[in-house]
Order: C-alpha cells, then sequence, then structure tokens
C-alpha cells in the first residue's frame, strides 16, 4: 500500500488560501470528490475532531483526519500554505503542510490507522518538512513520495 495510491493531482493544492484553521480545513475537504452538503458534514466532523485534540504533530505539518459516511473508500488531499497557520500544534509553531484522511466507519480493506501511520512517519523523517514547505509543483510532492516509497 503506497500513499500514492490515495493522492492524485487533484487532490493537491500548493496555493492554499486560509488564514484558519477552518477555512484551510474547508479548502481541503473541497478537494474531495463530495457534494456540497457532505462537505458540509465533513467539515463539522473534522472541527469536532480537532476540538479534541489538535491534529497539528509538529514541524509545520498536521494531519486532519476523521472517519464519516459521506465517503465510500478512504480518501487523501494534500495542501500547502507557505505563510503558515495557527493549528494549535504541539509545538505551538504555524503549520504550512496539511495531510487529510477521511475513511468511511467501516472499512473491510481496514486502510485508515496504516495510511495514518504513513503519513505521520513520513512527517517525521528529517528532511521532509523543510521539503514538504519548499514543493513547487504537485510534480515535486509525487516525486518526493516516490523517493521516500510511499
Amino acid at each position: 500500500m503506497l500513499l500514492r495510491d490515495f493522492l492524485t493531482p487533484e487532490r493537491v493544492n500548493l496555493d492554499l488560501q486560509g488564514t484558519s484553521k477552518e477555512e484551510i480545513l474547508s479548502e481541503l475537504v473541497e478537494l474531495l470528490p463530495i457534494d456540497e452538503k457532505s462537505r458540509g458534514i465533513l467539515i463539522k466532523t473534522l472541527k469536532r475532531r480537532e476540538n479534541l485534540g489538535s491534529t497539528g504533530i509538529g514541524k509545520g505539518i498536521a494531519i486532519p483526519h476523521c472517519r464519516s459516511l459521506v465517503v465510500k473508500r478512504l480518501q487523501l488531499a494534500y495542501g500547502l500554505r507557505a505563510q503558515g497557520v495557527d493549528f494549535r500544534s504541539i509545538d505551538d509553531q504555524p503549520v504550512v503542510s496539511f495531510f487529510l484522511i477521511v475513511a468511511p466507519p467501516l472499512e473491510v480493506s481496514n486502510q485508515y490507522l496504516p495510511v495514518l501511520g504513513k503519513v505521520a512517519q513520513f512527517a517525521k523523517e528529517p528532511d521532509v518538512p523543510d521539503r514538504l514547505k519548499s514543493l513547487t509543483s504537485v510534480d515535486d510532492l509525487f516525486a518526493l513520495l516516490e523517493e521516500k516509497g510511499l
């Protein structure tokens, strides 16, 4: 299982415009192939998840994630906000890189936790945070994932 299997160029935005956690979550959700009503439901679910504890894992990276009935299979999206956003990250630093993971409540293939783990492991590699910050194209992101075997 590779992260590239779940991520397509249409689900990547290297120019997020949001200046708040809510705006960023909304922009990330817009990258998913779901209808407007489902987007609203998903944004509320993600906000509830964030209220339990920030998904900002430090070094400028956040992994907002949840399970929701609005998707039929696991969905992954990536967004970059070069200026950074206060995401109440564990290191109190602004977040610039966002990996959104949404999975249905019941998955036969049980990919949600393994994908979440792979993204977290990838994010903790010493060179990855800076390389994510300096992405200039979607191809750069896919090349980095390929280089890391993801």
